[in-house]
């Protein structure tokens, strides 16, 4: 992934975070965290939530994260779509998570934490200030 992506995604922490199931489709705003290595999105939401139970039915996701500006050469943006699934006590990736975001969200120690991991498997970024419209993409490997 090109470290311009990366430093995007740690340097913002808000995504909108769309599901869809029998019922429709549904858009929530999530805190997130970045976890470099697993190329991955960790956030918190209550699995009784709309999007929460939506998730459970299909862990099929988009997401897009943007930087509001009205300065057209320096839009930002990245759109992807992945799985996510919820992160339980006990998981190998439970203690990756909640570090991962209790570092970046220190004041959620002292919240109740359904976290939930989320694996891109395309990322295409949007960066104006490499030229109008130019678009950078990220595909996941096989099995990673």
């Amino acid at each position: 992934m090109e470290q311009r992506m990366i430093r995007f995604l740690q340097k913002h922490h808000v995504l909108t975070l769309s599901t869809s199931t029998e019922r429709g489709g549904w858009t929530a705003h999530c805190f997130y965290a970045w976890v470099p290595g697993r190329e991955a999105f960790v956030f918190t939401t209550d699995p009784e939530t709309r999007h929460g139970s939506d998730m459970l039915k299909n862990p099929n996701v988009s997401v897009g994260i943007v930087l509001e500006t009205k300065v057209i050469g320096l839009i930002r943006g990245i759109q992807l779509t992945g799985r996510s699934f919820p992160c339980t006590d006990g998981d190998e990736e439970y203690t990756t998570c909640r570090n991962a975001y209790l570092k970046k969200f220190p004041f959620a120690l002292a919240a109740k934490l359904d976290l939930w991991i989320l694996f891109p498997d395309r990322i295409k970024m949007t960066d104006n200030r490499l030229g109008f419209g130019k678009k950078l993409e990220w595909v996941r490997e096989e099995g990673r």
